[in-house]
């Protein structure tokens, strides 16, 4: 693969559902530096970087021999906090980055095979500027947890809309139809990161709560991947519990924990 590849991971300190979420501990290791570790263990990625507004985050990370891009904390969505790290990176490391993959500091369940479907659609599709990662949910009380960012796609599993609500309609149930959540692992060329960072927020993504809903209001194409492992994002004190006891018996753990 020709395409420089990079990982960028927004994290702070100041989540309104869970406060301190990347500093939370996971089996003796704060979740942030989970995320790290498993995003250092892709080979797709020249480089990872954090990209925090937050000291806290930012002196965990150097201790552990990560690379930091201190930001604003103005940004509203992570995907602008990624966008002003790139130029910083490009500046001040002098790379040039073809695709960005931003990895949210609240996915540590994320894997190698993970980052490698949402990079392939954009290797093998010049057409596709922006990739994100799905997986198929079940458990009722995940399909209406407001948490979880529910999406449903077209035919060729591009996004026709997402929502927090239950989604699509669950009272007239159609065999075989999934619910589909969205997982926070996307990735973009660089220049849309750029283009997607410059549009104004739109009334959909403010009333959802959606970046994503951005792009959708705009009539741009996300193509959606579906993901075979399950991850979880953690959103609260529940979700939390829930990784540190998947984590118990994860493999990719045993093998960072060994560094």
């Amino acid at each position: 693969m020709s395409e420089k590849v990079i990982a960028v991971i927004p994290a702070r300190m100041g989540a309104k559902r869970l406060p301190g979420k990347p500093m939370a501990d996971i089996l003796g290791m704060p979740m942030i530096g989970h995320v790290y570790h498993r995003a250092k263990m892709s080979l797709d990625f020249i480089e990872v970087f954090v990209a925090t507004c937050d000291k806290e985050i930012a002196d965990y990370v150097r201790s552990i021999g990560g690379e930091v891009i201190m930001t604003s904390r103005d940004h509203m969505r992570s995907t602008d906090r990624v966008a002003e790290a790139v130029r910083y990176i490009e500046d001040d490391y002098d790379l040039q980055p073809d695709i960005v993959v931003m990895v949210q500091g609240d996915e540590p369940l994320v894997t190698d095979q993970m980052v490698s479907n949402s990079i392939s659609p954009l290797i093998i599709d010049p057409g596709v500027e922006v990739v994100s990662l799905m997986t198929e949910i079940t458990d009722q009380d995940e399909i209406n947890d407001s948490n979880s960012v529910k999406v449903v796609v077209d035919n060729n599993n591009f996004a026709l809309y997402m929502s927090r609500s239950p989604i699509p309609y669950q009272k007239r149930g159609i065999e075989g139809l999934p619910v589909l959540k969205k997982v926070n692992v996307v990735a973009m060329r660089r220049d849309f990161l750029m283009h997607f960072s410059a549009l104004p927020a739109s009334t959909l993504e403010l009333v959802e709560s959606i970046g994503m809903l951005r792009l959708l209001e705009c009539g741009i194409n996300v193509k959606m991947v579906l993901s075979e492992t399950y991850s979880v994002s953690v959103d609260t004190e529940k979700d939390l519990n829930i990784v540190r006891d998947l984590m118990k018996d994860d493999f990719w753990m045993g093998k960072y924990n060994q560094q």
